[in-house]
């Protein structure tokens, strides 16, 4: 390689992989090598796709959401079977982004968006505004649900940027649930 070629710029990973694979995306990642750690996760990850009140397009849309804001390349390149099967498709998530406002989205969703964002950025200052808003649109029991899904999405993003090793891009991948 000459020295005018442009090298990546990804990061050496800070730690490795299991050397036996599963198969599963997330099993064979770095969280694998603590299984007794990462089992309750997927076990919590998958009820909160599973048996909540919100549907795995809403939940998808908290959780690219946050791969945005958080910047895991992995996780805004996912698309989960699910959601997709909801209808969430490539146009939709083409929309959540800064603008999403002014995009073709419905009420509902932008206000997943908003609401991640201020989960994220600041809970205990959900405005007045945000939160009659998010009251009216959502009961109890989805608020809740959403609530704990961006804190599960946040968790494994977070974990995944502060390990490293990940490429600058990939593209996008279907993958399932984790079960």
């Amino acid at each position: 390689m000459s020295n005018n070629a442009t090298e990546s710029t990804q990061p050496a990973p800070r730690v490795g992989a299991p050397k036996t694979k599963t198969g599963n995306v997330i099993r064979d990642s770095a969280l694998g090598l603590v299984p007794e750690t990462l089992e309750p996760y997927v076990a919590m990850s998958l009820s909160l796709w599973a048996d909540g009140p919100l549907s795995p397009a809403d939940l998808e849309i908290a959780r690219l959401r946050n791969a945005r804001k958080v910047n895991c390349v992995f996780c805004r390149s996912v698309r989960y079977d699910i959601a997709k099967a909801d209808g969430l498709t490539e146009q939709k998530v083409e929309q959540i982004n800064d603008d999403y406002q002014n995009s073709q989205l419905s009420v509902r969703e932008k206000l997943i968006i908003e609401y991640t964002d201020q989960y994220l950025n600041d809970p205990a200052a959900i405005s007045d505004s945000l939160k009659a808003r998010f009251c009216a649109m959502f009961n109890e029991a989805e608020r809740i649900h959403l609530s704990l899904a961006i804190v599960l999405f946040n968790c494994f993003s977070r974990c995944a940027v502060s390990l490293g090793g990940m490429p600058d891009d990939l593209p996008v991948m279907e993958i399932s649930v984790p079960t």
